[in-house]
């Protein structure tokens, strides 16, 4: 089942990484946990790799291949695009039009970035347990 594909973390930020893979370690989820640095990297693993995550995480604004322009690779393959949902902005930079512009690509969720570890888990927690109960693009088969 797809909702127990890798949850994807992609953040520049080594201690933002280290930190949301060690909340998401602290709610005992089963799923697997990867992580990329940017979009390029996260871009080349879903090409690459036949499973489907169950959820990406991504912040926004990465050298390189931000966020948005990751999202926009992964709207113009329809493939990926199956494999790829859900999708969701998890970042410190949560200005509205960031907002808009980010749901204006189909994203699933545009979530701040607590400061706070209790409310980082809080948050995590929330996110993915709404994901693990929605119906979702290959949730039934790999």
């Amino acid at each position: 089942m797809k909702k127990r594909g890798p949850i994807v973390i992609i953040d520049d930020d080594e201690d933002d990484r280290e930190i949301i893979k060690e909340v998401l370690f602290s709610l005992e989820h089963q799923n697997e946990i990867v992580a990329f640095p940017d979009g390029a990297s996260a871009l080349e693993y879903f090409s690459n790799h036949s499973a489907a995550p169950f959820l990406i995480i991504c912040d926004v604004n990465m050298p390189g291949m931000n966020g948005y322009q990751l999202r926009e690779h992964l709207l113009a393959d329809d493939k990926l695009l199956v494999k790829t949902v859900p999708f969701i902005f998890f970042t410190t930079a949560a200005a509205p039009d960031s907002v808009k512009r980010a749901y204006r690509q189909s994203l699933q969720g545009f979530f701040h970035k607590p400061t706070d570890y209790q409310e980082l888990q809080n948050v995590l927690h929330k996110i993915v347990a709404y994901w693990k109960t929605a119906d979702i693009p290959g949730g039934v088969t790999a």
